[in-house]
């Protein structure tokens, strides 16, 4: 195993972990999903280099377009969630009370 593969397999499970174990405020589960998300994409962007293939050149994109629509998504449920309950601490939602 390369050193970029173990840097990558690295980032994603210690972003993983992040999620895992820290999850107090909305906005940290969020960074976490983020840097797993950024994780994927650099490995997705490295890989059709690596294998001198062209035909999934168009992943990196795709994914980045939907980290985006993740992003914006998370932002708004952070907005309305800090909205109505007055924080973005996670143990404040409760879905058995919306």
């Amino acid at each position: 195993m390369s050193l970029l593969h173990l840097s990558f397999y690295s980032t994603f499970t210690l972003s993983s972990l992040g999620l895992a174990f820290h999850r107090t405020h909305l906005i940290s589960a969020l960074l976490c999903l983020e840097s797993m998300m950024l994780s994927m994409y650099i490995a997705l962007s490295i890989w059709p280099t690596e294998t001198q293939t062209t035909s999934s050149a168009l992943t990196p994109i795709l994914m980045l377009t939907f980290s985006a629509c993740e992003a914006g998504t998370g932002l708004a449920l952070l907005v309305a969630s800090s909205r109505t309950h007055g924080s973005d601490h996670l143990h404040n939602l409760n879905l058995l009370q919306c």
